[in-house]
């Protein structure tokens, strides 16, 4: 029985096996040509898109909106970073949890989100090229970021295309998404009823992204790097060294690194060595000018950080070019307690300073929406000031009908010089002439942060914050404080900083840092005791001196005035606080060093051009280093 029963088994397996043999190696393997996952659960409608352009290119496009919305309004956003990942925050049958954080106001309130991949990343057809030059002498082609969005306002609206519409269009985004908002206006479509550049990039030689006053910020090496050789996402390059400050250092010049990187193949990179001063390729492409020459008549919405680490520059340049050519009426200025883009996600702090509640989370909710529905929706009035700006001394936002309340001409009050005196001294008396002399040596150049320095230790976000004793009290970094305050002093626009100096090299930066330094003791938080925080700072190129587009040597040896923009500040300084000035020569490796022996373009500077320098700055008499306040009564 028993060898009978094993018999009838190994027949009945034996018929099996060729049945599971096929089914193991069946045609096509464990993948199937079609597989679609369930989504009758989601509580929206994701559509991906391919959107033609006048070109014949075609545009990846996201359109997302909640199941059952009809006669909507659409917020467009145009993209190097990948539209597929900005419009999934995570995979979930829930809209608010798929779309970006910042993206929440909008979907409770009934809008259509959409993000697009601009043409030659990711998903889209064409060719990349870096904040693309509008059509002319700098961009042969028949398109632009221009075109581009105004095409694809053109495909949204069309109801047989989103029947969901109601015909109407806002844009939003931040840093190159900024950029791409502000590209729309310079031709905007008729549907395109308001924008918000948040941050966006608008002249990158002057104060944005690739250089700040002439200095090149090596930070951005990487960036063009992973943009431009790769259509995807890409990543710098490993060079097994941890410390930025030691690998820059090592490495030389920013060529140097481009070319051990493999980067000196990029044609982006190879564009800024060619341009390495304020040329026709740069002005070409500054859109405040371009903005100024043809305004738009489209309400905007310009948000600034305040303590903004990559784009500080273009948002307040820009506003202040319409504000000139009596376009207030329809330009809103909002300046926040933020890093870049900080307004994308929480806004409760930055660094050691906490603020009253979510201050991103109010932009957004009390300043963004509002905006949206006036003009999207016929929704009430905004009720957006002319410039709101956050008190950071005071920790609130305040509403001005006209800003800065001081500048160099044309405001309520003039600046106000507050001069470099003897003995680490600053005050509002020019004190005794003299100078204060300091060796700036680019082998042991002042870093931006304590090192070790590496830019994805997840301190770049906050480092304007940073606490500047860490430079405090290097010989080649001169401190200059005023006495301890007995009442409020407010700053309410944009120090200018006027340095006298000489060198015995032939070139020379020179970085300038307004701070707030706290009392020796603050038992409220008692870490913040004798902090320095930087509310406004900035480096200056010294060949740029006389002019941005030619840059000349500096004579060695001779008193030569320095005069450059600061960051705007809406601070009060209180009492028991003081105020400091630093003064220095490098700030590294944020921006590259400088050789500080003119040689034609720094990019290409040898290890041997590389020399110490002795620099003294000038105070009092006729030469006498001040930097300009925008002092306001304090109430």
């Amino acid at each position: 029985m028993k060898l009978r029963i094993a018999f009838l088994l190994s027949v009945a397996l034996a018929a099996q096996a060729p049945a599971q043999q096929a089914a193991q190696t069946a045609p096509g393997g464990d993948i199937p040509a079609n597989f679609t996952p369930p989504i009758e659960a989601r509580d929206y409608v994701k559509r991906e898109v391919m959107i033609p352009m006048r070109d014949g290119t075609k545009l990846f496009t996201v359109i997302v909106y909640p199941k059952g919305l009809t006669n909507a309004p659409i917020i467009l956003t145009r993209t190097p970073y990948n539209a597929a990942g900005r419009a999934n925050r995570m995979d979930s049958p829930n809209i608010l949890s798929t779309l970006p954080l910042s993206d929440e106001p909008l979907v409770k309130a009934g809008y259509i989100r959409v993000y697009q991949d601009i043409r030659g990343k990711y998903g889209s057809e064409g060719d990349y090229v870096i904040t693309r030059p509008v059509k002319g002498p700098l961009n042969p082609t028949d398109v632009d970021h221009v075109t581009d969005a105004y095409d694809t306002i053109e495909w949204l609206v069309n109801k047989d295309n989103l029947p969901e519409s109601n015909g109407r269009v806002g844009m939003i985004g931040s840093s190159y998404e900024g950029f791409t908002v502000v590209m729309a206006l310079l031709n905007p479509h008729p549907a395109l009823k308001v924008a918000v550049p948040e941050s966006p990039m608008i002249d990158g030689w002057m104060g944005d992204d690739w250089f700040h006053n002439g200095a090149f910020r090596l930070a951005n090496i990487g960036w063009i790097g992973s943009q431009t050789g790769y259509k995807g996402k890409g990543s710098p390059p490993a060079t097994g060294i941890y410390d930025n400050y030691e690998e820059f250092r090592r490495i030389g010049g920013a060529n140097e690194w481009a070319r051990a990187s493999g980067f000196d193949q990029l044609p982006a990179w190879q564009k800024m060595v060619k341009h390495v001063a304020y040329d026709e390729f740069w002005q070409g492409q500054a859109l405040d000018k371009m903005l100024a020459a043809n305004p738009s008549n489209i309400p905007t919405l310009w948000e600034q950080g305040l303590w903004d680490q990559e784009d500080i520059y273009g948002a307040i340049t820009a506003w202040e070019a319409l504000k000139a050519k009596g376009k207030t009426g329809n330009n809103f200025l909002v300046m926040g307690p933020w890093r870049h883009s900080q307004i994308n996600r929480e806004g409760r702090s930055l660094g050691p300073l906490e603020w009253n509640g979510d201050t991103a989370a109010q932009f957004r909710e009390e300043m963004v929406l509002p905006l949206f529905n006036q003009y999207l929706k016929d929704g009430p009035p905004a009720n957006l000031a002319t410039a709101t700006i956050y008190n950071t001394g005071e920790d609130k936002w305040e509403r001005f009908a006209d800003w800065p309340l001081a500048c160099q001409q044309g405001c309520q009050a003039p600046l106000t010089p507050i001069y470099l005196q003897a003995d680490g001294g600053l005050g509002f008396e020019k004190g005794s002439a003299g100078g204060d002399s300091y060796v700036s040596d680019p082998a042991k150049p002042v870093p931006h942060l304590p090192r070790p320095v590496n830019f994805g230790d997840g301190r770049w976000g906050d480092w304007l914050v940073s606490d500047q004793r860490h430079a405090d009290g290097r010989p080649d970094v001169m401190t200059y404080q005023s006495a301890v305050l007995t009442e409020p002093m407010r700053l309410s626009g944009a120090p200018i900083a006027e340095i006298f100096a000489k060198t015995t090299g032939t070139d020379g930066d020179f970085v300038v840092k307004v701070i707030d330094v706290y009392p020796d003791e603050v038992a409220s938080k008692p870490e913040m005791g004798g902090y320095q925080l930087p509310i406004s700072l900035d480096i200056f190129r010294g060949r740029y001196r006389d002019s941005f587009s030619d840059p000349t040597p500096i004579p060695a040896g001779k008193t030569q005035r320095y005069r450059f923009r600061l960051p705007t500040v809406n601070h009060v300084f209180q009492p028991g606080h003081r105020i400091m000035v630093q003064v220095q020569s490098s700030l590294f490796p944020l921006y590259d060093r400088n050789p500080q022996k003119f040689v034609p373009n720094i990019f290409l500077a040898k290890k041997a051009d590389y020399q110490k320098a002795t620099v003294t700055l000038q105070r009092g008499g006729k030469d006498a280093s001040a930097i300009w306040l925008p002092l306001v009564p304090a109430k």
